[in-house]
């Protein structure tokens, strides 16, 4: 048991500081604005429910879907950036609510559940590509038993996502210190600072494409 509360902590300690909890608190707060508590602990639970599952299909499969469509993880960052800074340019500059019915209101405020907060907020290209780069290296690792090996990594994604769901249940306190003026305020920062990630991802993806364009011509140059 120890080996496995080793492995466990290990996964958590690299996982945690890409999920970034308090980041997604604060867009929680942003997009849940309006909602009841039963409505906010829903989302709260699809939220945490979301990331653990793309989480679990990216270790187990991530992979292979990646190689069977082609998608590179500089192409999965461009691709998050730009989603980023959609999200972040409308959080920043929020549009006049329109008249609109019940239901239609009711569905636009559950579909932040998925996107953005579980991605690419949350479970973001970053920590795709580390779940998919440990997936693909943990099978040569000597260091824990086949055992541990086999289960640490469903017991590492649940601890994340239940972390990340007390973190958002924990949001009503934090709504009550700030008001709603808070929050509006809240919003537009996390609007900048998401259309700066957006583009810091962007940067970062076509800095890898250019490196291995690099790399490649370097290699053919000695190896004509």
């Amino acid at each position: 048991m120890g080996d496995l509360l080793d492995a466990v902590l290990l996964g958590l300690l690299a996982l945690l500081p890409l999920i970034n909890p308090p980041t997604t608190v604060a867009l929680f707060l942003a997009f849940s604005q309006g909602l009841s508590r039963e409505e906010k602990n829903k989302q709260a639970f699809l939220t945490a429910l979301n990331v653990f599952l793309i989480m679990i299909l990216t270790y187990y499969s991530g992979e292979l879907i990646m190689d069977a469509f082609n998608i590179s993880i500089p192409g999965l960052r461009i691709a998050g950036g730009g989603i980023l800074i959609i999200i972040g340019a409308k959080m920043l500059f929020p549009q006049p609510s329109e008249p609109s019915t019940s239901r239609n209101s009711k569905e636009e405020r559950a579909s932040f559940a998925f996107i953005p907060l579980a991605m690419p907020s949350t479970a973001g290209p970053g920590t795709i590509a580390l779940i998919i780069s440990a997936s693909a290296t943990i099978k040569h690792n000597t260091t824990f038993p086949s055992w541990v090996i086999l289960i640490a990594p469903p017991l590492i994604f649940l601890s994340t996502a239940l972390i990340l769901w007390g973190c958002l249940r924990a949001s009503d306190l934090i709504m009550k210190v700030t008001g709603p003026s808070g929050v509006d305020a809240v919003s537009r920062m996390m609007g900048f600072l998401l259309v700066c990630m957006g583009v810091q991802f962007a940067i970062n993806g076509s800095i890898e494409i250019v490196q291995t364009l690099i790399n490649n011509n370097i290699q053919l140059l000695r190896h004509p």
